[in-house]
């Protein structure tokens, strides 16, 4: 294992110099709020960029550097930040008079509604405001409509900080993906949460045959973000669906990256699956906090009075925000409209991305590859992850074969490339993240030079 403990202290003192109003403002931020950020994701060594503005593919700090982000909003921006189109429809809302909170149903709530049931094939949908709460919410349908007590998911699968979603998200040595993520929840949730491996079927069908008639639900990422950026198989997610409906579990997708990511709807129609409930968020708010579970009318009944309201998801005070659903109204217009040139443009932008730092680094002698590439599973993918693996013969199939430090290099993944690459104004997330229709040519050659000089500057050290 490469210890990077200098070259994270070297980058770290450069970066200070090159940022100090960001680096003073994560200071004043530390005295009131818990590490300075309201979300961990969002760290950076030493202190994350602090925005003034953005637009497009680039935001520029508070320091006055432009730079070329890739983070996107968690990736939910997939036209970019702030674009035209979704500002245009909210300010006239603001101006006429609508979009902050009223407390009543409104039309862009049901037109919105409308969209997302016809792009994914939903009988019903009921809309939160986050990834985690529909995801929480899924599952609590699940465990209802089954009135069984497990929850199954993939160990590396995020999905959310909700009660079994922090169970089996981050990777160590003793425990691999087997152990609960954080304190303060009862046992039960965790002797009640299985972990099973992403892109295994035999190891699926053994779970099931063990669990199977005490299984709830399988929720899984039909393309696993956090955990790799890898695409399932489609043998995989035919197994899946296949052994919940022999058992009688509830199959649910988390979409909340990968819906509207791929096409103008879920992705699972694009493998030829279909979910009984899918949780969707981010592209589908347009920059705004939205998330929905969709899927078989029976079982979101139980949500609602004819159900008897057996599941509390009743909503909270900022569910269908007005604002809220002006924005995934417009932004999946523009994206059903738009669909047949959107996304062949994004997958060959996201092509592009993985070979210029594949490429970058390899001529700088040092072995890099980049998830994301759909491996035939579908057209293409506008999303990518770069790793250092030890030798070129580590496959990427699960997120045990991306965060194992036998197998590749995470600190200097995870850290140390995000932090040389904002030395050269490039902001990235888990190794690079997500390719919008803002981004252009030349900000990806932008790129490719960025890290050539991050691959000269860290080869010493290697």
């Amino acid at each position: 294992m490469r210890d990077h403990t200098k070259l994270l202290a070297e980058l770290s003192e450069e970066y200070r110099r090159h940022s100090p109003k960001s680096a003073a403002l994560h200071e004043r931020a530390k005295a009131c709020i818990v590490d300075g950020m309201s979300h961990a994701r969002r760290s950076v060594t030493p202190f994350p960029p602090r925005p003034v503005r953005a637009k497009g593919a680039w935001v520029e700090d508070e320091d006055g550097h432009r730079i070329l982000d890739f983070w996107q909003g968690h990736y939910a921006n997939i036209l970019g930040h702030n674009a035209d189109v979704i500002v245009s429809a909210v300010a006239r809302a603001l101006e006429d008079g609508q979009g902050l909170q009223t407390g009543f149903e409104d039309r862009a709530h049901v037109e919105a509604a409308e969209i997302l049931c016809r792009q994914t094939g939903a009988e019903r949908v009921r809309f939160t405001t986050s990834g985690a709460l529909a995801t929480m919410y899924s599952i609590l349908l699940a465990r209802a409509y089954t009135g069984r007590d497990l929850v199954l998911k993939v160990g590396g699968g995020w999905h959310g900080a909700q009660p079994w979603g922090l169970k089996g998200v981050s990777f160590r040595d003793a425990t691999r993906f087997a152990h609960m993520e954080t304190e303060g929840f009862p046992g039960i949730i965790d002797e009640s949460t299985l972990v099973s491996r992403f892109n295994d079927p035999q190891h699926l069908r053994d779970v099931f045959a063990r669990y199977g008639d005490r299984i709830a639900c399988f929720i899984v990422e039909p393309f696993i973000g956090a955990g790799g950026f890898i695409p399932a198989t489609p043998e995989y997610l035919r197994e899946a669906r296949a052994l919940t409906e022999r058992y009688g579990s509830v199959l649910i997708f988390d979409e909340v990256i990968a819906g509207f990511r791929f096409r103008a709807g879920d992705l699972g129609a694009l493998y030829g699956v279909r979910p009984d409930l899918a949780a969707f968020g981010k592209i589908v708010g347009g920059g705004m906090p939205v998330a929905a579970v969709a899927g078989r009318a029976d079982i979101l009944a139980l949500a609602g009075s004819g159900g008897g309201n057996r599941v509390r998801f009743t909503g909270g005070t900022y569910s269908a925000h007005p604002a809220s659903m002006i924005a995934a109204k417009t932004v999946m217009e523009h994206l059903v409209a738009n669909e047949a040139t959107i996304y062949p443009r994004l997958a060959e932008l996201g092509a592009k991305t993985r070979q210029i730092m594949e490429a970058a680094f390899a001529e700088e002698g040092i072995l890099a590859r980049c998830t994301g590439d759909p491996r035939g599973a579908f057209a293409g993918s506008s999303l990518a992850m770069l790793h250092f693996p030890h030798d070129d013969a580590v496959e990427f199939n699960s997120p045990e074969d991306v965060y194992d430090p036998s197998k590749c290099d995470v600190v200097l993944r995870d850290r140390v490339l995000q932090t040389a690459l904002l030395l050269e104004d490039v902001h990235v997330v888990h190794g690079l993240g997500a390719l919008s229709t803002a981004h252009t040519e030349a900000d990806l050659e932008f790129l490719r030079e960025a890290c050539r000089r991050v691959a000269r500057r860290i080869k010493p050290h290697l």
